[in-house]
């Protein structure tokens, strides 16, 4: 790469290039201020910020009710990340060993779990299981797929991170004495953890977005319960706001507790 281009890359915005940025950023803001107020005018001409559509917020039950949801959600979100976090592991060291009766299973395992959607899972869960006599909860058949499903994705994070931890050091560590699995564990593992935080976040949120297919076998999450009062009141707009603000609330909850994990240790 010439000096040059690298410059023009990497090196600092000209003052040109600042005004330039600046100039567009306010036209998008603008542009997208626009485009809320334009949405808001349009629910507002609709009457969908009367207040008999919104009434019923004010009522103690609709929030425990609402409140019941949410901890469904976490609960099977929870639950299933524990599995994606687990499995992923697992999937890893099959995928990193040398022996292929270990390593070829791990691979068919995370490219099929990779591949098949979510909803297919949980169909499988819902619909072929009973038909040989496995029968499942409403809560595992939601959060068993879910889990399966992010723990091949976590698998290859897991493995991007180690990939990404300088050779040397495992080089070093194994001069000193250290076995395969002491440096793995010891060395390799807690680096790529570093690494990998801000993926693993984004598939953690995921896993959460993925507890609204919980309406197929019918469990109660946030959504589930969202549809309900929706058609016990009317109110479509009003509830769909509220519960992506409890989403909202949730997703960013997860983001600010992953920044303590993901802080270097000095």
């Amino acid at each position: 790469m010439s000096r040059a281009l690298e410059d023009v890359l990497f090196g600092d915005l000209t003052h040109k290039a600042q005004a330039i940025t600046r100039v567009v950023s306010v036209g998008v803001a603008a542009a997208l201020l626009a485009l809320i107020a334009a949405i808001v005018y349009r629910f507002q001409d609709a009457g969908q910020f009367a207040g008999r559509l919104w009434e019923f917020f004010a009522w103690q039950t609709t929030w425990v009710f609402l409140g019941k949801g949410l901890l469904g959600t976490l609960a099977s979100a929870a639950a299933a990340a524990v599995i994606a976090l687990v499995l992923g592991l697992v999937l890893l060291v099959g995928r990193l060993s040398r022996l292929r009766i270990a390593r070829w299973p791990a691979v068919a395992v995370i490219e099929f779990l990779r591949g098949v959607p979510t909803l297919l899972l949980i169909y499988v869960c819902f619909l072929v299981l009973p038909s040989v006599g496995i029968k499942l909860s409403a809560y595992w058949m939601l959060t068993l797929p879910v889990g399966l499903s992010t723990a091949a994705v976590v698998a290859e994070v897991y493995r991007a991170g180690v990939l990404a931890v300088p050779r040397g050091q495992t080089d070093a560590a194994r001069a000193l004495g250290l076995s395969k699995a002491q440096v793995f564990a010891s060395i390799v593992f807690p680096q790529a953890f570093r690494y990998i935080v801000p993926a693993l976040v984004a598939q953690l949120v995921i896993v959460v977005k993925d507890t609204t297919f919980g309406y197929v076998v019918t469990y109660g999450e946030l959504m589930q319960n969202a549809k309900v009062l929706i058609a016990n009141y009317r109110s479509l707009v009003p509830v769909y706001l509220v519960v992506a603000v409890l989403y909202c609330l949730v997703n960013y909850a997860i983001s600010r507790a992953s920044h303590r994990l993901g802080r270097p240790v000095y």
